[in-house]
C-alpha cells in the first residue's frame, strides 16, 4: 500500500480504522518527497520537524476522539500565505529572508481541522505567470513530463499533487492559477466565489481577483478541503458572512435537473484539436449522466485578457509598492541615499515579469492615462459579468476547455509575454466575474499530458459546480494513470 498515492477520504478512513498512524503517514510522504522531489522542484520551503510534530498530535487527538476533518492529513500550501515560523516568499528574492509572525486565516483553519502542513511551495513571483517559471528558486516541472511546464501560477502546488508528494494543497487563483495548472497537471483544481474564502494572510497580487482554493487528487477530496477553508473571517473586508454548506452533500449521482452551458466563444480560433475532443467527451459524459445540453454566448470573452491586464497589473503596482526594504525582506545595503535604497531594493529583488507588470499598472494608473485604462477596463469587467449572469439564466453550470492547449515545453514562450497572457483567456473571465470555477481531468492528449474540463457556476454555487464535477469524473472513470515523468 503506497499511502502517498492514496487520497484524503482514502487515508482518512485507515487512520480511522487504525490501520495506519498519522506519522506513518507522514514518513511515507517525507519519503516520497526525497525519491522525486529532485525531478520535480515542487517546494520551496520544507517543514518536516513541525509537520512530525502535528503528525504525533493529530496521532494524540485520533485516540482521544476529537480529531478534525484532516486530522492526519499531509499538505502542501503555496508559498503565497503566510505561516507562522516558516518563511513566506512568493517566489521572489525580495522576500527570501521574511519569516511571518501569524498563520493566514486559511493556515489557521488547516491546522485546526488537523492538517500536518509538509511545507511551502513553489510559484510564479507573486502570483505572475502561467507557467511557473518566473519563479527566484527554480522551475518546477510537471511530473507527466518533466521537459513540460506544470502550469501557474500555483504550479507547485499541482505539481506536488500530481506527484503524490503530498495528498493535496492549497494554492491561489488570481486569472486561472489554479484551475490552468490542474489541468496541465491533471488534478483536480477549485477557485471558490470571491468572498467565500478569507484571503487574509494571503500575499496580495490583485486583491479584487485573488482566491485561494483546493487542488486535490478528486472531486470529493476538494468538497472536504471547501469545508474546512470556507466561511465569513472578520478580518478580511471582502470576505462574505454567508451559510457554509456541507459541501460532500452535493456529491450525489445524476444530473437530472441541471442544464449545462457550452460557451460558444470558448470554442473558437486557436483550441488545440486535442483539447476540444477531450472536452467534448466529457460533455457527451455529462449527458449521459442526465444533464442537458445548450448554446450559450459570452460575447465579450475576446475582451477579458486586455481588461484583466489592466486591472490586474494596476492593483499590483498598488499592492507591490510596500516592498521597499524599508520594513521587511530584502535590503539592498550597497545604497548610499534613501532613494537608491528603494530604487536598488526593488531592482535587485524583483524579477522581470514583476517589474513588467509594475509598469503597466502605474501607467494605466499616471494622471492622463486613468480614463483611457483602467476606467475602460473596468466597465469591460461589468460586461463580463453581465454576460455570465445572463448565460445563467439559461443554464446552471458553463462547462468549456480550461486551457486552448496542454502544457507546452519549458522556455517555449518564457520570451514572449503575449503568447503567455493568452493562454489565460478561457479562465481570466470568470475571476473578473468573482464566480467559480474549476478544472477536472477529462483526458490525455497523445503526447500523454493531461488535460482538463473547466466548469463554472454562479456565485456561491459551489455545489452545482461540485455536483456536475463529481457525475464528470464518475462518469469518464478515466483510468488511474501515474505520471510518466517520475514512475519510480
Amino acid at each position: 500500500m503506497e499511502l502517498p498515492a492514496l487520497s484524503i477520504h482514502e487515508v482518512k478512513d485507515l487512520l480511522a480504522s487504525g490501520q495506519v498512524s498519522a506519522v506513518e503517514v507522514a514518513h511515507s510522504v517525507f519519503d516520497r518527497i526525497e525519491a522525486v522531489e529532485d525531478k520535480v522542484g515542487a517546494y520551496i520551503t520544507r517543514n518536516n520537524e513541525q509537520a512530525l510534530a502535528q503528525a504525533e498530535a493529530a496521532d494524540q487527538a485520533i485516540k482521544n476522539g476529537n480529531g478534525g476533518a484532516l486530522c492526519g492529513i499531509p499538505l502542501s500550501v503555496k508559498d503565497v500565505l503566510c505561516t507562522k515560523g516558516i518563511r513566506t516568499t512568493c517566489g521572489s528574492r525580495i522576500l527570501e529572508p521574511f519569516i511571518p509572525p501569524y498563520d493566514a486565516t486559511v493556515v489557521e483553519k488547516l491546522k485546526k481541522a488537523g492538517a500536518v502542513i509538509l511545507g511551502k511551495v513553489s510559484m510564479d513571483e507573486f502570483a505572475m505567470g502561467s507557467s511557473n517559471e518566473n519563479c527566484a528558486y527554480g522551475v518546477p516541472k510537471n511530473p507527466w513530463n518533466l521537459g513540460y511546464v506544470c502550469g501557474g501560477s500555483s504550479g507547485g502546488s499541482a505539481a506536488s499533487v500530481a506527484a503524490d508528494e503530498c495528498l493535496a494543497s492549497i494554492g491561489s487563483d488570481t486569472g486561472g492559477s489554479i484551475r490552468q495548472p490542474a489541468s496541465f497537471c491533471g488534478v483536480v483544481g477549485l477557485k471558490p466565489t470571491y468572498g467565500r474564502v478569507s484571503r487574509y494572510g494571503l500575499v496580495a497580487f490583485a486583491s479584487s481577483l485573488d482566491q485561494l482554493g483546493p487542488l486535490t487528487k478528486n472531486v470529493q477530496d476538494s468538497a472536504l478541503l471547501l469545508n474546512v477553508i470556507c466561511g465569513y473571517d472578520e478580518k478580511d473586508s471582502t470576505s462574505v458572512n454567508l451559510h457554509v454548506p456541507d459541501y460532500t452533500s452535493a456529491l450525489v449521482e445524476g444530473l437530472h435537473g441541471i442544464t449545462v452551458g457550452i460557451p460558444r466563444e470558448y470554442f473558437g480560433e486557436g483550441l488545440d484539436n486535442e483539447v476540444e475532443q477531450a472536452v467534448k467527451n466529457g460533455i457527451a459524459a455529462l449527458r449521459d449522466a442526465g444533464a442537458h445540453v445548450v448554446d450559450v454566448s459570452l460575447p465579450h470573452t475576446d475582451y477579458g485578457v486586455a481588461a484583466y491586464y489592466i486591472v490586474a497589473c494596476a492593483e499590483a503596482s498598488s499592492n507591490l509598492a510596500r516592498f521597499d526594504g524599508v520594513k521587511y525582506g530584502f535590503r539592498d545595503t550597497d545604497a548610499k541615499t534613501l532613494l537608491d535604497m528603494y530604487r536598488h531594493t526593488r531592482s535587485k529583488g524583483f524579477g522581470d515579469e514583476v517589474k513588467r507588470r509594475i509598469l503597466i499598472g502605474t501607467y494605466a494608473l499616471s494622471s492622463g492615462y486613468y480614463d483611457a485604462y483602467y476606467k475602460k477596463a473596468s466597465k469591460v469587467r461589468t460586461m463580463i459579468v453581465e454576460d455570465y449572469q445572463k448565460a445563467f439564466q439559461s443554464c446552471d453550470v458553463l462547462v468549456s476547455p480550461v486551457a486552448p492547449t496542454p502544457a507546452w515545453r519549458i522556455g517555449e514562450k518564457i520570451d514572449d509575454p503575449l503568447s503567455m497572457y493568452l493562454a489565460d483567456i478561457l479562465t481570466i473571465p470568470a475571476n473578473l466575474a468573482g464566480i467559480p470555477g474549476a478544472s477536472v481531468p477529462c483526458g490525455l492528449s497523445g503526447a500523454g499530458l493531461p488535460i482538463g474540463m473547466q466548469l463554472q457556476a454562479s456565485h456561491f454555487e459551489e455545489e452545482k459546480l461540485l455536483q456536475v464535477a463529481f457525475n464528470l469524473e464518475k462518469q469518464l472513470a478515466l483510468p488511474v494513470k501515474k505520471p510518466a515523468g517520475i514512475v519510480s
